[in-house]
């Protein structure tokens, strides 16, 4: 039956779609005035905002910071060797003096090295002040027993910087009937490998002020025999300690 000119008809738009509901029926609902659908836009992290501005800001700053730290190694690099080089140039000495080794068989430069001694030991006691000699007579006499094994074993080494340490610039030996000074006895001191052991027996000091003279006998043992000799050695105070000045060695049958 065809419907009539002027009654609108309504269409629901479910009855366009699925077919659902009943032929004729009329929906009405809010999906009616509901506005066109929108796809969602895409997601920005919270705080993110404005965040490209400041980037540039903080690159800059690091390029800075490195800019700085790398000056300040150049600068380190280059000033501080010279300061270094500087601070030694003033700590060194005008003038080196040469001491002779152990091995140096030249009598005249070890003439020279005791007169240079000499002269720098009458200037160091001018400048400083002399202390005086010891004057218990058990202590100096335990010292120089001491002294006299030091001088043994360096005798027995060949030990020369001991000895011209032990001996004074003005030392004079006399062994079997020999005289010799400081020089020629650290020329032709020799090690001794045959002494096993030694002793003193008998020491006896005579102490008058800043000199000293130390008599006894010493007892080597030589490839199992023991040999002995009476000695008298003579010491002087220089420099703060006991230095021998002269000696005498003879054997005893």
């Amino acid at each position: 039956m065809p419907v009539p000119e002027d009654q609108p008809t309504l269409v629901s738009p479910a009855s366009q779609g699925s077919g659902s509901s009943a032929p004729g029926s009329q929906t009405y609902g809010s999906s009616w005035k509901a506005p066109v659908y929108q796809p969602p836009g895409g997601y920005v992290p919270p705080g993110s905002k404005g965040g490209r501005r400041r980037w540039p800001w903080v690159v800059g700053i690091l390029t800075v910071l490195l800019i700085c730290i790398v000056g300040l190694g150049v600068a380190a690099a280059i000033i501080v060797p010279r300061m270094l080089r500087a601070s030694a140039n003033r700590k060194r000495p005008a003038a080196n003096i040469n001491i002779a080794t152990p091995g140096d068989t030249n009598s005249n430069s070890n003439s020279n090295l005791n007169t240079n001694a000499k002269e720098n030991s009458n200037s160091n006691e001018s400048g400083n002040e002399a202390v005086p000699a010891p004057t218990d007579y058990a202590a100096v006499l335990s010292e120089l027993t001491d002294l006299e094994h030091e001088w043994t074993v360096a005798n027995i080494n060949a030990d020369k910087k001991a000895l011209n340490r032990i001996l004074a610039d003005d030392y004079v030996g006399i062994t079997d009937g020999k005289q010799q000074g400081k020089a020629q006895y650290l020329r032709e001191i020799k090690r001794d490998t045959t002494i096993q052991k030694w002793d003193f027996d008998d020491l006896k000091l005579d102490l008058k002020g800043d000199r000293a003279t130390l008599t006894g006998i010493v007892k080597f043992v030589v490839n199992g025999q023991e040999l002995r000799f009476r000695f008298s050695d003579k010491f002087v105070w220089r420099d703060g300690r006991w230095q021998a000045t002269a000696s005498q060695v003879d054997p005893i049958k």
